[in-house]
């Protein structure tokens, strides 16, 4: 498959990710556990992984696998930083709009392009740093406020905890890229089984989060088996595969591309968000409802 066109369906995924979350709530909060969703993207591209990577075995060339403890332990890292970063996603999402999300998301091109460099040791070009400090001013400038006549209550339009954990997302975003890009291409394994060992780690530490929320409340909603599909909707189920999906075709692109391609297709989203924000809240703006998909 060309990377364009992996590039090209990442960025519509992307750019659903927000709005879909967003359909998701009711009133402006999730019925469901927002943190059964991660733990079930985890589990759809550990299967779809394992099931390639079978496929791949029975194959007439069977798959390198590197199955040393000292290797697969290094895949323990950007499972922990996704499982946080997919949680901060959540809790963005309850104080901004989809399109400031990705507008605020899109700062993770400057993280990335700073750890590019100092972890990866790869140079960027004079344009291409121009380019990212544009979009860093761009981002932040964007966000502020067009008084006109009006009083203005604040300088920006969203509260500021939205900010910083739009922020805390990107940081996170371009930290498990760059890790995981230099985990995919540390040797020539499989595609599949790298992301087995990925995803693994991954379900792993999702399913753990569950439990400690369960102890943290004090199973007062249940223990997390019992909740873990209370409150979802045709649209949470499209948000679980929206989710699973966009990992998928990250690996692929962290494995044959760079994350350079990556943040920039996902940078192509904000765009799109915006015009498909758009065309969902005309039938409110007009009509005074939003079609629902539960």
């Amino acid at each position: 498959m060309q990377w364009y066109l992996v590039a090209a369906l990442l960025t519509i995924l992307t750019s659903s990710q927000g709005i879909l979350t967003t359909l998701s709530q009711s009133n402006g909060k999730y019925k469901y556990d927002y943190a059964t969703i991660p733990f079930l993207a985890e589990l759809l591209k550990l299967s779809f992984s394992s099931f390639f990577l079978w496929k791949e075995c029975h194959s007439s060339s069977p798959p390198r696998m590197t199955k040393e403890w000292r290797s697969v332990r290094l895949y323990l890292v950007p499972s922990v930083i996704y499982l946080i970063h997919n949680n901060v996603q959540f809790a963005t999402l309850t104080y901004v709009d989809p399109s400031t999300y990705q507008i605020v998301g899109n700062l993770k091109i400057v993280t990335t392009g700073i750890l590019f460099r100092l972890v990866l040791k790869r140079k960027l070009s004079n344009l291409q740093w121009m380019a990212i400090v544009l979009l860093a001013v761009g981002a932040t400038t964007s966000q502020v406020k067009g008084c006109g006549d009006a009083p203005c209550d604040s300088l920006f339009s969203a509260p500021l905890q939205g900010y910083m954990l739009g922020i805390l997302s990107a940081c996170l975003s371009a930290l498990a890229g760059v890790y995981t890009e230099y985990l995919m291409k540390k040797n020539s394994d499989s595609l599949y089984w790298q992301n087995v060992q990925l995803y693994t780690f991954g379900v792993i530490f999702n399913m753990g989060w569950l439990i400690y929320g369960d102890f943290k409340t004090g199973f007062e909603l249940g223990p997390w088996w019992q909740r873990l599909f209370n409150g979802y909707s045709i649209t949470t189920w499209m948000v679980v595969f929206n989710l699973g999906s966009t990992g998928l075709l990250v690996s692929w692109l962290m494995k044959y591309s760079d994350n350079i391609v990556k943040v920039y297709s996902t940078s192509m989203a904000m765009l799109l968000t915006m015009v498909i924000s758009i065309l969902v809240e005309l039938p409110v703006r007009c009509y005074g409802y939003l079609p629902s998909l539960k």
